[in-house]
């Protein structure tokens, strides 16, 4: 049997059954189909303008395209080993389809250009499905925020109480977070958006190619620059997953904080049953199975972004074969990624919240302990002396087994006599909130218009 390999020739055997196996991607990569389609038509348009193939090659080639992507959607496309990719498995039926026309498609490129085009236009295909996604994420954190503007929750340092703050004060942390992942994301998109099709096996092609002109026909923002360098290239998917790793934390520490809240030793919120599952032996039991899982997966696609890492760290120039390693990972992050951010945005609308549990756990802690050092401070009193006289209160009020709000004026006058009947107002929750009226603090009219301006930059 004649070998189906595009490089047979050389050879006096056939590759082993087993190395066949071992070095084949098609398994995995033939998710690149449509991606490899797209950018061979192009290119078979650049060949026709400059009379590189025929008109009617370009014509045939264009047909037989049309009726592999159609095979491909139809789930009919044969997916064969023995061409080894996604490319050669499409090549080898475009050429049975229209004969000779379809050998002269790979004229003037090779597969390491080719293969470093198509994952480029998956991923920026990908990094724009993300950015959808992540907006969605954004409006459920909106939705949830808006109605608890006035709800009070203790902040917290250390895991320690720390100062009361607005539930959806804290929300907006993550929104801002997720703001910088879009940001990153758009950043990464740039990088991605260039074009290494035209740098060949990895010299550059003797045919008179116009490599700007494929460039514009697959919306890509510009060329790679240098021959050796497109080939081998691979920042662009180390910077997505290193950006992917990033929106995974923030979800990680996002989930870290649901499942406290939703422990009866919080009681801030409960997650929707259809997110979470019950106990094989305790009937009692509402597990948080979705935001557990979040934070292992974060584990996963971190180690995505090391494999990658790692993978490229020792590799010469220009392309090896180790870099058909880099798939895999980088499949697996896209595709870990996108199901988090869209049962994220779901759990999210599914939350209820118990802002009266919050409010209980706010006036535990002596989180207005600040506003009194803070209000000692505005009477004229430095403040690591302030600081001081409220560590003292604070010990006071432990030992009496009551908050500071609750000690009587002559209890807390003994502490400092810049102390008087005004007290009382900075040691509400409420007037610790609305003390806080700058960018960036929880008083309620901040939070409302940061909520405002966050929407305007979702439209």
């Amino acid at each position: 049997m004649q070998d189906t390999h595009a490089w047979s020739g050389r050879f006096n055997e056939p590759v082993a059954e087993l190395v066949k196996r071992y070095t084949a991607s098609v398994e995995f990569d033939k998710r690149l189909a449509l991606f490899d389609i797209q950018g061979s038509l192009a290119h078979a348009q650049m060949l026709a303008a400059g009379e590189i193939i025929s008109p009617q090659d370009l014509k045939d080639i264009q047909r037989g395209m049309a009726q592999i992507e159609n095979e491909i959607l139809a789930g009919d496309f044969e997916w064969q080993l023995d061409f080894e990719d996604v490319h050669l498995n499409i090549e080898k039926r475009l050429t049975t389809l229209i004969g000779d026309a379809g050998k002269r498609l790979h004229t003037g490129r090779s597969r390491n250009d080719q293969v470093a085009t198509d994952v480029r236009l998956y991923l920026r295909h990908e990094i724009d499905e993300l950015q959808q996604l992540l907006k969605a994420l954004q409006t459920s954190l909106l939705d949830l925020a808006e109605p608890h503007i006035h709800t009070i929750m203790p902040g917290f340092t250390h895991l320690q109480v720390a100062q009361p703050v607005s539930f959806a004060h804290h929300l907006m942390a993550y929104f801002e977070m997720l703001k910088r992942d879009d940001a990153r994301l758009a950043d990464c998109r740039k990088r991605v958006n260039r074009l290494p099709l035209g740098a060949a096996a990895l010299a550059g092609t003797s045919y008179p190619i116009k490599r700007e002109y494929v460039a514009e026909l697959l919306g890509f923002e510009g060329v790679c620059e240098n021959s050796l360098d497109a080939v081998s290239d691979r920042d662009f998917a180390i910077e997505f997953s290193a950006a992917a790793a990033l929106i995974m934390t923030h979800l990680s520490r996002l989930s870290e904080e649901l499942i406290l809240w939703m422990s009866p030793r919080f009681s801030f919120i409960d997650i929707a049953d259809r997110f979470c599952t019950g106990s094989s032996i305790m009937p009692q039991k509402k597990n948080p199975d979705v935001p557990e899982l979040v934070r292992g997966k974060t584990g996963r696609v971190n180690g995505n972004l090391v494999a990658l890492l790692t993978l490229m760290k020792g590799q010469p120039l220009a392309y090896n074969k180790d870099n058909q390693e880099d798939k895999e990972p980088l499949f697996d992050t896209v595709d870990t990624l996108n199901q988090t951010l869209r049962i994220y945005a779901d759990m999210i609308r599914g939350i209820r919240v118990n802002p009266e549990a919050m409010r209980q756990a706010a006036m535990q802690g002596y989180a207005t302990a600040t506003d009194l050092a803070d209000y000692l401070v505005k009477k004229g009193l430095p403040f690591r002396d302030a600081h001081e006289a409220v560590a003292l209160a604070v010990r006071h009020a432990v030992e009496q087994k009551c908050d500071l709000s609750e000690l009587k004026l002559d209890a807390l006058q003994q502490f400092s006599d810049l102390i008087a009947a005004d007290v009382y107002e900075v040691l509400t929750l409420e007037g610790s909130l609305n003390a806080r009226n700058h960018t960036g603090g929880t008083a309620p009219a901040q939070v409302a218009h940061a909520i405002a301006k966050a929407r305007a930059s979702l439209t």
